[in-house]
């Protein structure tokens, strides 16, 4: 009976993986984090600016950066001490961050292929990251 449940619960595992993988391909997952404070925007700014000047980047404006083929980067801003950064890496990405606002910092990354992404921000002193993963 034991070897039955397992067998069956096997057979539906993969039956459920096999007929869920066509529904996954050419999708993406997007993480984001935008802080519930201050502080933490704060904190996330200043590590978006460490994170351009690292990367050959300015800590202020726009910043991109893009490694593969067909990518693009838009960027609006109004206001003034607006910081956006959008990395990246792979095929087909398509990346806006529009900010209307001041003392806003936006990161977008994106990796794999095919994704499309953007942030907005409207007020004053916000921050905001969000990674996509495109496959």
């Amino acid at each position: 009976m034991t070897k039955t449940v397992t067998k069956t619960i096997a057979a539906a595992v993969v039956a459920l993986a096999v007929g869920a993988s066509p529904a996954f391909a050419g999708g993406q997952i997007s993480i984001g984090f935008a802080p519930t404070d201050s502080d933490q925007a704060q904190a996330l700014g200043l590590g978006l600016q460490m994170f351009s000047l690292v990367q050959g980047m300015s800590a202020t404006g726009a910043n991109s950066y893009q490694n593969g083929n067909g990518n693009s980067a838009g960027f609006n801003q109004n206001g003034s001490g607006n910081h956006g950064v959008i990395f990246q890496e792979g095929n087909g990405h398509n990346g806006t961050i529009s900010q209307n606002g001041s003392n806003n910092s936006c990161g977008l990354f994106q990796f794999g292929n095919a994704t499309n992404a953007q942030c907005m921000q409207n007020g004053n002193g916000q921050s905001g990251i969000t990674t996509v993963f495109g496959f």
